[in-house]
């Protein structure tokens, strides 16, 4: 069984990671040094922390496997532990890249984009 990892990105980045044939990261993960992703329990709290109201966004779902040791498992936010790519991600790892729509209420809407 494959598990899966959440990057949620701008649309525009995500069009240049594709046309380029791999992701570097977004301006936060580049300051930090590794990409930042969630956990399919995190991915909704880290929407609503760090993009809400942004309506031009995909979300990327990502084959953490395939990332082999450069993805480590970190103490982050309340404690969690959250995936971190220190690496690029190479697209072959990506399993499915959708729109990450707003309900009326503002929030994401993450049904039927996630297992």
């Amino acid at each position: 069984m494959t598990t899966l990892i959440y990057k949620i990105c701008p649309a525009g980045l995500w069009a240049e990671a594709e046309a380029a044939g791999v992701f570097h990261g977004a301006e936060i993960d580049l300051a930090d040094g590794y990409i930042h992703f969630s956990t399919a329990g995190q991915v909704a709290e880290t929407a609503a922390k760090h993009f809400a109201g942004r309506d031009d966004l995909v979300l990327v779902a990502v084959d953490a496997e395939a990332l082999g040791a450069a993805l480590r498992y970190e103490v982050s936010r309340g404690g969690a532990l959250f995936p971190h790519l220190y690496a690029p991600l190479p697209l072959a790892a990506v399993r499915h890249v959708a729109p990450l729509p707003l309900g009326a209420d503002g929030r994401h809407r993450f049904a039927g984009l996630m297992p």
